[in-house]
């Protein structure tokens, strides 16, 4: 089925539905398609899927146990900043 087929097929539900219902469908709507957009926004992401998909069992751990260690010092200095009283 072509996408202009879909679009009509779509449009001739909506045209069923009580207006009662017509704003909540409009949310439903709205916010695929927001969420749809937003991940046509962002490619460069997927650019990293996978790339440490060859990286050895020792490597990793090394990287895994540096990220951990490297979170920690960063949110044990934001949560001194966040609570100081200065």
């Amino acid at each position: 089925m072509q996408d202009s087929e879909w679009r009509i097929k779509v449009l001739k539900e909506v045209q069923q539905i009580p207006d009662a219902k017509l704003a909540q469908l409009y949310e439903i709507i709205h916010g695929f398609r927001l969420s749809s957009e937003a991940n046509s926004h962002n490619p460069a992401i997927m650019q990293f899927a996978g790339c440490w998909s060859d990286m050895s069992d020792e490597a990793y751990g090394e990287f895994s146990d540096e990220i951990i260690i490297r979170r920690q010092q960063a949110f044990s200095q934001r949560r001194n900043r966040e609570t100081s009283i200065d």
